[in-house]
């Protein structure tokens, strides 16, 4: 027996989560310059971060050397004025990742289940698997949440229902009454877990406040990140939201100072810039019309995005994607995610954009 073997089984089923190739390792595989190299691979903002948030992240740094508030006190100040709720309903997370992954912890484990859509973010059925609980996947429609299949999954055992909204990798979208009608329709005892990581993305006639539904629906927790649009990946911010009883729980699991005095001065400031988010959502939209222009003149089926990447297919997707790499355009190939002929892109500068469109064409021929 080795240590392996001694393992718990469900952690032994786990297939480890694949991020996206670095520019880095990329650069070294096919010997190429960083500088000549695209990413376009993990839903990164081309225009970087706020120049408020780089100010306030640079003058965190000589805090470096003491612990971070473990309240994150400014940081939920911030948070609490964004949305106008009580600083009771917030906790903060190293990603919202970790906000995913303290749901699991605290609510899920052995004898229960989590109920997510097939081609969902990957996360889910890892957090839920590793607490020991069992995964229900359920089926998607035109690659999105079917949420009438989702709430009859719901069994006594259900703890947590995940939707991401929008979706990732797949970029659809669930309108807010369905949405609504839906956390309505979910027993008072299952916490539905609203993943909003791209919703800052949103045009604004889709846009919606889920953070106004709390009041009604003690069962919701809305996560957000600092990673997509505030373009904060590198310094790992997230919250999430909720009624107290369940940001309580939530803080009872969360690590301690898992948040670090770069990260929560950036997020603050982040959160402040508002025009920054407006521009990076302007620059996203004219992205997302150049990339479905071209998939529209190539007859290339593509799902219709809401966040700021668009899912393609390749065909022979691994073949496609190699052919891109050599190129020295990385995009994220989404095989585990049940699409094995597709690829996925994230929307980049106009320029960027503008060199995946090249190096596919050279790819596809």
């Amino acid at each position: 027996m080795t240590v392996f073997d001694r393992a718990a089984a469900h952690i032994r089923s786990i297939s480890p989560y694949q991020p996206g190739k670095p520019i880095s390792e990329l650069a070294r595989e096919m010997g190429l310059q960083e500088s000549s190299i695209v990413k376009l691979a993990s839903n990164e903002n081309p225009l970087g971060m706020s120049p408020h948030a780089r100010a306030a992240a640079l003058a965190a740094i000589d805090e470096v050397p003491r612990y971070p508030d473990g309240n994150g006190f400014e940081l939920k100040q911030a948070v609490m004025r964004h949305h106008d709720i009580n600083i009771d309903q917030i906790v903060l997370g190293n990603g919202s990742n970790d906000v995913l992954e303290m749901v699991a912890r605290a609510l899920l484990g052995p004898g229960t289940s989590a109920v997510y859509s097939k081609h969902a973010f990957a996360v889910y059925p890892l957090a839920t698997l590793a607490a020991g609980a069992c995964g229900i996947e359920v089926r998607a429609r035109d690659f999105g949440c079917d949420l009438d299949a989702m709430r009859a999954a719901v069994r006594d055992d259900t703890r947590v229902v995940f939707i991401a909204n929008p979706n990732n990798p797949t970029g659809t979208f669930v309108d807010a009454a369905a949405l609504e009608h839906f956390v309505a329709s979910v027993p008072a005892d299952v916490l539905v877990v609203l993943d909003e990581a791209y919703s800052e993305y949103l045009p604004e006639h889709l846009a919606y406040d889920s953070a106004r539904w709390l009041a009604r629906y003690p069962n919701l927790l809305v996560s957000r990140t600092f990673s997509k649009a505030y373009g904060l990946g590198g310094l790992r911010v997230g919250y999430g939201i909720g009624q107290p009883p369940v940001i309580d729980l939530l803080n009872r699991v969360r690590q301690p100072f898992n948040v670090s005095n770069v990260g929560l001065a950036a997020a603050a400031a982040a959160l402040a810039d508002q025009d920054f988010v407006r521009a990076s959502a302007a620059a996203n939209a004219a992205g997302l019309r150049q990339m479905e222009a071209f998939f529209d003149a190539q007859g290339i089926e593509y799902i219709r995005s809401y966040a700021n990447f668009i899912a393609f297919r390749a065909g022979d997707a691994a073949t496609v994607n190699r052919r891109l790499l050599e190129q020295g355009v990385i995009v994220r190939p989404v095989a585990g995610y049940a699409m094995p002929e597709w690829l996925r892109v994230s929307i980049g500068l106009e320029s960027e954009n503008a060199r995946f469109i090249d190096a596919l064409t050279r790819a596809r021929t």
